[in-house]
C-alpha cells in the first residue's frame, strides 16, 4: 500500500509538473506562429491522446520521466536540427527553425517560466484559502549554551533581516539555519527600538528522517512565540508566494553551487525512486503540504531546465546566445557534439542521483529482506 500511495503520487505530481512545463513552451509557440505537431507528456509509445483542430496531436505516453512538444520542422523531439531539406515559403512561416533567434529564445524560456509561474500561482491559492504557517520574526527566548547565547541574542529581539535578506517569519529563520550548519551568518536585530548586527554560527545537530537516514542541520538554540496559520488577502498572498517561491530559488542555488565546489555533501541529491518516496510521505500529510512540494519540485525543474547544459532548455538558450553573437547558428556538427556532451552529463547526473536514492533509501538490504 505504501508503494502504491507513493507511486500514484508521484505520476499525479510529475504529471502535473511536465504539462505546466511543456504548456509554456507550446502557449508562446502559439503565439509566435509556430506549428506544433505533437504536445506529449511521457516519452515512448502513446497511451491514448487526440488531435485538435490545429493539428496538434496531445497525448499522454507510456515512460512518465518528462515529456515534450514537437515543433513543425523538427528533426526529433529535442528541437535540435531542422529536417535537412527545403522549405515552401508557407512551410518557413510556421517552422521553429526559421523564426527569428528572439522568438526561438521566447519559446524556450516559457517552459521553466510556466514552473515558476506554477509555483507562485500555486502557493498564492494556497495562502489564501488554507492560509500560511505565520508566527512574528520574534524571540521568545534563548537556550544557554547555544550558538544564539554566544553571539548575544536576547528574548524579545525582533529579527529583521539575515545575510541580507529579509525576515517576514520565524520560519524563515528556521529555512535559513537549518540550511547553514557550521556557516557564519549576518543578522540584524531591533532590540527595543535599536538596530543592531549580531554574526552567530549555527550548531550542527543530526536528525533522523522518516526513512531512517541522519542528516546534518543548523541548529541556533532560539525559540519563537505561537505558531499560528494566517488566512491572507489574495494580494497578500501572491506577495508572500511571490517571496517563498524567490526564497527557494535562490537557496537552491546556493546549495548547488556549495555541492559543485565541494563545501556542502551531496547526499541530498535525489532521483525518481527518492522523489517518488518523498511524494508518498508528502500525500499522507494532505492537500496543503502536497501544494507546497509540488512548488517546491516546479521550481526545481525550472531552475534544472535552466542550466547551459545541452539537451536542457539553458542548453538551447546558450546556442541561441552564440549565434547573436557569432552572426549566424552553431554547425550541425558543433551541435552534436554538444548535444552528447549534455546527454552524458545529464544521464550521468541520474545515475548519481539514483545511486544516492538506493543508498538513503536502503533498497539493497530492503530486498535482501524479501528473500
Amino acid at each position: 500500500m505504501s508503494f502504491l500511495i507513493s507511486a500514484a503520487a508521484f505520476i499525479v505530481v510529475l504529471t502535473i509538473l511536465v504539462f505546466v512545463h511543456e504548456l509554456g513552451h507550446y502557449a508562446v509557440a502559439r503565439w509566435r506562429g509556430i506549428r506544433v505537431e505533437t504536445f506529449s507528456v511521457g516519452f515512448g509509445p502513446e497511451i491514448t491522446g487526440w488531435t485538435d483542430r490545429a493539428g496538434t496531436r496531445w497525448k499522454v505516453s507510456w515512460v512518465p520521466f518528462g515529456g515534450y512538444v514537437k515543433f513543425f520542422g523538427d528533426v526529433g523531439v529535442a528541437s535540435g536540427q531542422a529536417e535537412e531539406r527545403e522549405f515552401t515559403a508557407a512551410e518557413r512561416a510556421v517552422s521553429f527553425h526559421h523564426k527569428p533567434v528572439w522568438s526561438r529564445a521566447a519559446v524556450v524560456v516559457a517552459g521553466p517560466l510556466a514552473n515558476f509561474v506554477f509555483a507562485v500561482v500555486a502557493l498564492a491559492a494556497l495562502y489564501a484559502t488554507v492560509g500560511q504557517e505565520f508566527s512574528p520574526p520574534v524571540l521568545s527566548a534563548v537556550e544557554p549554551g547555544t550558538a544564539a547565547a554566544a553571539a548575544g541574542f536576547e528574548a524579545e529581539d525582533r529579527l529583521l533581516e539575515i545575510d541580507g535578506y529579509r525576515v517576514d517569519r520565524f520560519e524563515d529563520l528556521m529555512l535559513l539555519v537549518f540550511a547553514n550548519p557550521g556557516r557564519e551568518l549576518e543578522v540584524l536585530v531591533d532590540r527595543g527600538g535599536l538596530e543592531m548586527v549580531l554574526f552567530v554560527t549555527p550548531g550542527i545537530r543530526t536528525v533522523t528522517d522518516r526513512s531512517g537516514n541522519e542528516r546534518e542541520i543548523g541548529y541556533l538554540g532560539v525559540r519563537g512565540g505561537t505558531r499560528e496559520v494566517v488566512r491572507h488577502s489574495p494580494p497578500a498572498a501572491f506577495w508572500y508566494a511571490t517571496k517563498q517561491t524567490g526564497f527557494i530559488t535562490e537557496q537552491t542555488l546556493i546549495a548547488v553551487g556549495r555541492m559543485i565546489t565541494g563545501s556542502a555533501p551531496t547526499d541530498d541529491v535525489r532521483g525518481p525512486i527518492g522523489i517518488a518516496q518523498l511524494s508518498g510521505e508528502v500525500a499522507r500529510f494532505g492537500l496543503s503540504s502536497m501544494v507546497e512540494f509540488m512548488a517546491l519540485l516546479s521550481i526545481s525543474l525550472g531552475l534544472i531546465n535552466l542550466f547551459p547544459v545541452p539537451m536542457l532548455d539553458g542548453g538551447h538558450l546558450l546556442y541561441y546566445g552564440i549565434e547573436v553573437l557569432r552572426g549566424r547558428p552553431l554547425g550541425p556538427r558543433a551541435q552534436e557534439i554538444g548535444f552528447r556532451f549534455g546527454l552524458a552529463l545529464v544521464l550521468s547526473l541520474m545515475v548519481f542521483a539514483t545511486w544516492n536514492d538506493v543508498v538513503q533509501l536502503h533498497l539493497v538490504e530492503r530486498l535482501r529482506g524479501l528473500f
